[in-house]
């Protein structure tokens, strides 16, 4: 019994002494990587934020003037189709004053409708849709804040068009 403990800790042994020779510069021993150059960080002072601004406002104007959807809904066009809540699930393209992007529905209850995201989005208002909900036939896209960001509705089968909170068109399709 002594023996055969003696045999299987001499082949441990071997079996590490082995190992640590692919570690210590070997023949497949890779060289440590340079340090990689980086830019050094600048330094200055910010602009105070403006506590009257909206968040979220501006399609790529950063002075554009928003429009209150909650208090002036943009009205239902002639012929718009009746939608349901699976009608907007999964993935869509959006596109917006010159933006397009993916969005994403889910019926995941959150603040104020459905949980909603985008991908690809170069626009604070459009990277900032975090909620969907219905109204009526209406699609509402809603900010983290519970802001309406954008209002549609069905102008054709896997298609909606409307209006964002700054007055510019916005499509919703497949």
């Amino acid at each position: 019994m002594k023996r055969a403990g003696k045999i299987v800790l001499v082949a441990g042994m071997v079996v590490l002494a082995a190992a640590c020779q692919r570690t210590s510069g070997g023949r497949n021993y890779a060289e440590p990587l340079p340090a990689t150059p980086t830019t050094p960080v600048g330094s200055g002072s910010l602009a105070p934020l403006d506590p009257n601004a909206v968040p979220g406002s501006g399609v790529g104007d950063p002075n554009a003037q928003t429009t209150d959807l909650a208090s002036n809904p943009v009205a239902a066009p002639a012929g718009a189709g009746e939608v349901g809540r699976t009608d907007l699930l999964g993935g869509w393209k959006l596109s917006s004053a010159g933006d397009s992007c993916m969005a994403f529905m889910t019926l995941t209850t959150w603040s104020g409708g459905y949980r909603a995201n985008t991908r690809g989005c170069a626009t604070p208002t459009l990277s900032g849709i975090a909620a969907w909900d219905l109204n009526g036939n209406q699609v509402v896209l809603k900010d983290g804040s519970g802001l309406i960001v954008a209002q549609l509705y069905s102008s054709a089968p896997g298609q909606f068009n409307g209006q964002t909170s700054t007055g510019s068109p916005i499509s919703l399709y497949r």
